[in-house]
């Protein structure tokens, strides 16, 4: 049905837009280590070191700086 092809092709363009917006933060391997940890244990608690990694990424990258001057614009 149409409404199903829809529900498809947002489904895509929010997955599209979510790798892309992830890969510009350039640790999108310690994202996807992280997801996959998350989707193995299902507890983040068992997740701390792919967490960590991920910070330490996100921070050398200057991430935080990038997503303030985001949310303020």
């Amino acid at each position: 049905s149409t409404s199903t092809q829809s529900a498809v092709s947002n489904k895509i363009e929010e997955e599209d837009f979510y790798e892309t917006t992830i890969r510009q933060t350039g640790c999108s391997r310690e994202n996807e280590e992280l997801q996959l940890c998350f989707a193995d244990k299902r507890d983040w608690r068992l997740c701390r070191e792919e967490l960590e990694k991920f910070r330490e990424c996100w921070k050398k990258h200057k991430n935080d700086v990038r997503v303030e001057q985001k949310s303020v614009a």
